[in-house]
């Protein structure tokens, strides 16, 4: 759950964004800049984490009164190379923010921390995830936690859209750009499975409440509603100027995630009475004009 430090929002004198150059943190640059807050928006060409010097680099960048926003990552994280690069991003983070600690640390984490469960997920559900990404995400935020010394909020995720996206994950990105194509849009199995997706747009707009508010604690950031694969692609489709065929396809093992994955997202409410989650009709509606994908 989060606790808000300043009742009232206000901007700091400034936010360092590690991972500025990303999907989450280009969007998230953009909504604090909105909001009128100064930002200093990294990108690996502007530091990378991974180099031995990393961490001396980010303590000459960095000043008292900031708040600095960890999104970099590689991800998702598919074998122990790529988890042993995310965990030496950290080290470096850690190591810097032990010499030079800041106002507020912002962690982007993922819904992936969490056990598989019928019941819906809340903030403090069991963490015991199966992925070597959860993995990664749980490690990350335990050691912040025992870095910290202010306020340190820490964000999960659940499934994340938006015209930007890099990876063209299954779902609503690779939908689209499937749709924009003219090629027919192939599910896994009958696209049963539910999950819940949340804009990239609702994802900055939460960092940047944080921010203006001096938050700790945590948050997921899901909308509390469910859609199968095949409804969002036939959403997709309904969208579209030149509509293709949406096809099943025999499933070559089990359902990620037993193919339901509901959230409660009432700690986002009682967090941020005045956000609403984007709905997702009107999500992907708004990605595919942006995109100039309909």
């Amino acid at each position: 759950m989060l606790k808000h430090n300043f009742s009232t929002p206000k901007a700091p004198e400034r936010a360092v964004i590690l991972g500025g150059g990303g999907f989450v943190g280009g969007a998230t640059a953009q909504k604090l800049q909105a909001a009128g807050v100064d930002v200093l928006s990294l990108t690996r060409q502007d530091l990378d984490l991974e180099a031995p010097n990393a961490s001396e680099k980010l303590v000459d960048l960095l000043r008292p009164q900031d708040v600095l926003i960890f999104v970099s990552a590689k991800a998702p994280v598919k074998d122990v190379s790529m988890l042993t690069a995310n965990m030496r991003m950290l080290e470096n983070v850690c190591i810097a923010l032990e010499q030079k600690p800041v106002a507020q640390v912002i962690y982007v984490s993922s819904d992936a921390v969490f056990s598989d469960s019928a019941d819906p997920l809340t903030e403090v559900s069991r963490a015991q995830p199966d992925s070597l990404h959860g993995v990664m995400h749980l490690a990350r935020e335990v050691a912040l936690r025992n870095t910290v010394k202010g306020p340190l909020a820490i964000i999960r995720p659940t499934l994340i859209y938006g015209a930007n996206d890099p990876h063209n994950g299954y779902g609503p990105n690779r939908f689209r750009r499937l749709v924009a194509d003219g090629q027919d849009i192939v599910l896994f199995g009958e696209g049963e499975e539910r999950r819940d997706h949340v804009l990239v747009d609702d994802v900055a707009e939460l960092i940047n409440l944080m921010v203006l508010h001096r938050s700790e604690g945590d948050l997921n950031a899901a909308t509390g509603r469910v859609a199968s694969f095949r409804e969002i692609a036939e959403m997709v489709v309904g969208n579209a100027a030149s509509p293709v065929s949406i096809k099943g396809s025999p499933r070559s093992g089990p359902m990620p995630h037993n193919g339901y994955r509901p959230f409660d997202p009432r700690a986002t409410k009682d967090a941020f009475p005045d956000f609403s989650y984007t709905p997702l009709e009107q999500g992907l509606k708004m990605v595919q004009d942006a995109s100039g994908d309909d």
